[in-house]
């Protein structure tokens, strides 16, 4: 039924998955964490499941959740679809970190066992196929990372989770700007893929985000890139947000109201402005819907990343349909030149909306805290 020109990839060595993942944070509806937005619109709860099993009917195998997506929501839903399909069928990978309820450190052993232990619940499972660390904060000076190793361990003994993720930092993170990223986190990140040898390495990507050939995706400090990283440690690579944050639906115009608790509420006025003037050739060549763009988004993504599974989100029946069956068709070489070039252009005036356009802003260093709007649009 679905885009059966496309081979499958590896998720975890044996694990060969549809390479079109179903990203279920859009699913969990408005949510809050820490202070900031966390989630999305609303979505009603028949129509979510509806559409998990409409992925699942497509071909899809992997599916995405986390316990912070709409505190638990995602879950629930995600749970409701898995109780109608086969378990073996589905790969269920779900992140831990974000949210770290009253404890003091998300990786405390009592608060990440209990937590992958209601996933399982909420989730009707027996086990995760991947469990993947949101970051690597482990308190001050690592306090509770000997505790959190030994916790993840156990887990895998119980098989409670199958395989181990974990998510690329910003600084080891592709990116258009390296300043932004902190410094020194790509030598610890690499010093942590060998105290816990994940399976997978998860990253935000996007064509907002910029991709340097293979082979030469140091950043601008010389640093090795997060795809050449995992290529050379044998790990497999999974992408989030290829859709920047629905940015490339075209659906979003400057005056686009997000409501409390969506993400999306971070997006400026100039970046919304700037994404609808970089859209417009896609339109012109490959036609004016969201199903239209959202296609060329994803065939750049999956032929741009070719070793990673790409996760992408929905909020309807009629989207996940849209996103699976538009792979069926490929691309020309003329088209995939020209849309390089026309992400690469939308990329410039992303970059032109971000620039501080006072003496005062423009005084302002870049700093790791610092997002600048096209930052805000790749950032999951």
């Amino acid at each position: 039924m679905s885009a059966s020109h496309l081979p499958r990839r590896r998720l975890v060595a044996g694990w060969d998955e549809h390479p079109l993942g179903a990203g279920c944070r859009p699913i969990g509806g408005p949510a809050t964490n820490l202070g900031r937005a966390a989630g999305w619109a609303a979505v009603g709860d028949d129509r979510a499941v509806d559409a998990l099993l409409r992925a699942h009917a497509e071909g899809a195998t992997v599916f995405d959740t986390a316990d912070v997506f709409g505190l638990g929501h995602s879950q629930r839903l995600l749970g409701r679809m898995l109780a109608q399909v086969p378990r073996a069928s589905v790969r269920i990978t779900s992140t831990v970190g974000a949210f770290r309820g009253t404890g003091v450190n998300a990786y405390r052993s009592l608060n990440l066992h209990s937590q992958v232990e209601q996933s399982l619940e909420i989730l009707g499972v027996e086990w995760l196929d991947v469990l993947t660390l949101h970051h690597v904060d482990f308190g001050p000076r690592d306090e509770f990372f000997q505790e959190a190793r030994e916790t993840l361990e156990a887990l895998r003994d119980l098989g409670r989770v199958k395989a181990l993720g974990m998510r690329a930092p910003h600084r080891l993170a592709v990116s258009v700007r390296p300043c932004d990223r902190r410094r020194g986190s790509a030598t610890r990140f690499a010093f942590l893929v060998q105290q816990f040898d994940p399976k997978v390495i998860v990253t935000s990507f996007s064509p907002l985000s910029q991709l340097p050939a293979p082979g030469r995706e140091a950043s601008d400090c010389g640093e090795e890139g997060v795809f050449d990283f995992a290529r050379r440690h044998g790990v497999a690579t999974v992408i989030t947000e290829p859709l920047g944050l629905g940015l490339l639906t075209g659906e979003h115009r400057p005056g686009t109201v997000f409501g409390p608790g969506d993400v999306r509420s971070r997006l400026t006025a100039p970046v919304l402005a700037a994404v609808e003037r970089g859209l417009q050739p896609l339109r012109n060549r490959f036609g004016s819907t969201a199903h239209d763009l959202v296609r060329v988004a994803l065939h750049h993504c999956l032929r741009r990343c070719p070793d990673s599974i790409v996760l992408a989100g929905f909020a309807s029946p009629q989207q996940v349909a849209a996103n699976y069956q538009g792979l069926q068709s490929e691309l020309s070489e003329a088209d995939h030149e020209f849309v390089d070039a026309a992400y690469a252009a939308l990329r410039a005036e992303l970059e032109a909306a971000s620039q501080p356009r006072s003496k005062e802003t423009a005084s302002v260093p870049c700093t790791p805290g610092a997002r600048r709007p096209a930052q805000e649009a790749e950032e999951r």
